[in-house]
C-alpha cells in the first residue's frame, strides 16, 4: 500500500508538506453566498482544500424527539438531531455552484458523504476525493461505495476503536481503494488538547500502513503543529469567517487569521523535520570566531616550558583544538612566541 496519495495533483505523504483542509461544515450559516465567500477566504488563508458535508436532515436521521434523538450534554444539548442537521446541512442543490466556484477560485473542494445518494451526487460533480466522518467509520457499505469510485479516501477515526478502524480499512481496500489516509481525531466539540494523545499518529501509521493525519477539534493551533512534527501528513480544521456571528460549529472553528497562522506554522514545522542527518551545515566563519582553540596568553621565550600559565583554550578557533594541550604542557617552546598567538605544531 502506497504511503503517498494525490488529490487534484497535490502529492500527500511523509515527504511532502502537510495537506491542510479547511472544514466548512455548518459555518455557512444557511447561506449559499456565505459558502461561496468562505471558499475564497479559505484559499486566502492558505488552505490546500476546503471540505463540505453532503447530507440532508432526512438522509441522516428522522424528525423525532424520542429517546436517543435529543442530544444530552455538550455544545448542542437539548436539540434534536433533526433540528441540528436542518440548521447545519449544505443543501444538495447548492453543490454544483459550490464546486464550480471552488474550481474558478483555484482551490480543491471535496466532501464527506453520509449515504449513497450523496456519493452519487458527488460523483456527478467529479469530486476529486472523499472523506469518511468518524461517526460513519462503521458504515462499511458506505465505505465500500466510496472505495468503488477509485478516488482517494480520508477516514476519520474519532469514534472508532482498533477493530473498527481495521474493519473500515479492510472494507475500503477490499472494494479497490489504494490511496487511504486516516485522521487521528477526538470526537469532542471542542476537544481539550490534553485528551488528544498525539503519539497515536506515528503508531497508527505503522500499525495500519496508511498515511496519517489529524482532524483537530481543539480551540487553538498548537495541536495541529505538534501533530505535523509527529508525522501527520493531513491536517483538517474547522474554518469560519467570524466566530461572533455564531453557527453550529463556530465554537471550535478558526477565523482566517488564525487559520493562516496554523498553515504557516505547520508548514514551517514540516520544514524543520528534515532528515536524521548528523552532517551539520557549519559556517566556517562561526567556527573560526566562536570555537575554542589553544592560544599563547603571555609572551613565551624560546626554551621556556609551556604551562597552564602561558597557554589556554580560548576563543577564537584559529589554533589547535583544546584536546592538544597535553602535547604542549611541560615541553619547551621552539621559538619566541608573542602574546595572542594561536598555537601550532611549529611551536614545539
Amino acid at each position: 500500500m502506497s504511503l503517498q496519495m494525490e488529490i487534484a495533483g497535490r502529492k500527500i505523504g511523509p515527504d511532502h508538506p502537510p495537506y491542510i483542509i479547511a472544514e466548512l461544515s455548518a459555518n455557512h450559516r444557511g447561506s449559499l453566498d456565505e459558502a461561496l465567500r468562505m471558499i475564497d477566504l479559505a484559499k486566502d488563508a492558505g488552505a490546500d482544500a476546503i471540505k463540505i458535508q453532503s447530507y440532508t436532515p432526512d438522509t441522516i436521521t428522522i424528525d423525532h424527539d424520542g429517546p436517543g434523538f435529543v442530544i444530552e450534554g455538550g455544545l448542542w444539548a437539548g436539540r434534536t438531531l433533526y433540528d441540528l442537521y436542518k440548521e447545519a446541512y449544505t443543501p444538495f442543490e447548492w453543490h454544483a455552484a459550490i464546486f464550480e466556484h471552488a474550481r474558478k477560485s483555484g482551490i480543491t473542494l471535496f466532501s464527506t458523504p453520509f449515504d449513497e445518494t450523496a456519493v452519487d451526487l458527488l460523483e456527478s460533480l467529479d469530486s476529486p476525493a472523499y472523506k469518511i466522518a468518524s461517526f460513519e467509520a462503521i458504515d462499511l457499505p458506505l465505505i465500500r461505495r466510496v472505495a468503488e469510485t477509485g478516488k482517494p479516501m480520508i477516514i476519520s477515526t474519532g469514534m472508532a476503536n482498533h477493530a473498527e478502524m481495521q474493519a473500515a480499512l479492510d472494507a475500503a481496500r477490499g472494494a479497490g481503494a489504494t490511496q487511504i489516509a486516516m485522521l487521528h481525531c477526538i470526537s469532542a466539540y471542542p476537544a481539550p488538547a490534553d485528551k488528544y494523545n498525539l503519539r497515536t499518529i506515528p503508531d497508527m501509521a505503522s500499525r495500519f500502513g496508511i498515511i496519517p493525519g489529524l482532524s483537530d477539534h481543539t480551540l487553538g493551533t498548537a495541536v495541529a503543529v505538534a501533530a505535523t512534527a509527529l508525522g501527520a501528513c493531513v491536517i483538517e480544521k474547522h474554518f469560519i469567517d467570524d466566530r461572533s456571528k455564531g453557527g453550529a460549529d463556530s465554537a471550535f472553528s478558526l477565523e482566517p487569521h488564525e487559520f493562516r497562522r496554523m498553515c504557516d506554522d505547520a508548514r514551517e514545522a514540516f520544514l524543520g523535520l528534515g532528515t536524521a542527518d548528523y552532517v551539520r551545515d557549519r559556517s566556517e566563519d562561526s567556527m573560526r570566531i566562536f570555537r575554542r582553540s589553544l592560544y599563547v596568553t603571555r609572551p613565551i621565550a624560546k626554551g621556556e616550558l609551556f604551562s597552564k600559565d602561558n597557554i589556554r583554550s580560548i576563543r577564537p578557533g584559529l589554533g589547535l583544538p583544546p584536546d592538544r594541550i597535553s602535547d604542549f604542557l611541560g615541553k619547551a617552546a621552539a621559538t619566541d612566541i608573542a602574546y595572542g598567538t594561536p598555537l601550532s605544531d611549529e611551536h614545539l
